[in-house]
């Protein structure tokens, strides 16, 4: 930040570089001015980033790429606007579906894994994506709802392509054996104190709140 003395220090000598002076005073009047205009530049400079804009600036970024915002709150408005672009290169593809997935929610693309029903050898099916495997911790982060998070997939994958489910893996685990607890996996045996790790979950769709996507 600019305070008055960086300001006298770029007085020539003819000047009193004084701080009590009266140019030391104007420029005392002067930074304040100096240092909120600094500030709000630098707050502009940020918000042209989708992770740090807020409010009518994201709506301006979302606007950009096409993508309403509807009742969304900013963290999940971003997750919209970042599946939207991609969505936009999108070429219905498998791999372009885990680029969306994992730049929506901050995942790995070794993280996410899809598996296609036609090659399921109790029931296949054409054109229908069986089963989508993602860090259920990623997607509790960024605070999207499990049918708002399909209707992102579904909107990405190729037309006529359903999403029939999603498995979400947890992290809790059983160890055989008391000494093998692990408080961040789970139980270490079932009279076992201990506990961490998150359950997984399975989604099917249903009907729900739908975002303008």
């Amino acid at each position: 930040m600019t305070s008055p003395v960086d300001l006298i220090k770029k007085l020539t000598d003819v000047f009193t570089k004084n701080p009590n002076s009266n140019i030391g005073k104007l420029f005392t009047i002067v930074a304040g001015p100096i240092n909120d205009l600094k500030t709000t530049f630098k707050t502009i400079e940020e918000w042209r980033d989708i992770d740090t804009a807020k409010g009518t600036t994201l709506d301006l970024i979302g606007g950009n790429v096409g993508q309403l915002r509807g009742a969304a709150s900013d963290e999940i408005y971003r997750i919209m606007i970042k599946s939207k672009i991609a969505r936009n290169l999108s070429k219905g593809d498998v791999n372009t579906i885990i680029r969306v997935i994992a730049l929506a929610v901050g995942a790995d693309y070794r993280e996410i894994k899809i598996q296609q029903k036609f090659s399921d050898p109790l029931d296949p099916e054409p054109a229908a994506l069986s089963l989508m495997r993602l860090p259920l911790d990623k997607l509790d982060e960024s605070g999207i709802e499990l049918s708002q998070f399909v209707q992102i997939i579904q909107k990405t994958v190729a037309a006529g392509v359903s999403v029939q489910s999603i498995e979400l893996a947890g992290t809790f685990e059983f160890g055989s054996l008391p000494e093998e607890a692990d408080p961040e996996r789970g139980w270490g045996s079932l009279d076992d104190s201990v506990i961490g790790g998150k359950l997984g979950a399975v989604y099917e769709p249903g009907k729900n709140t739908d975002l303008p996507i």
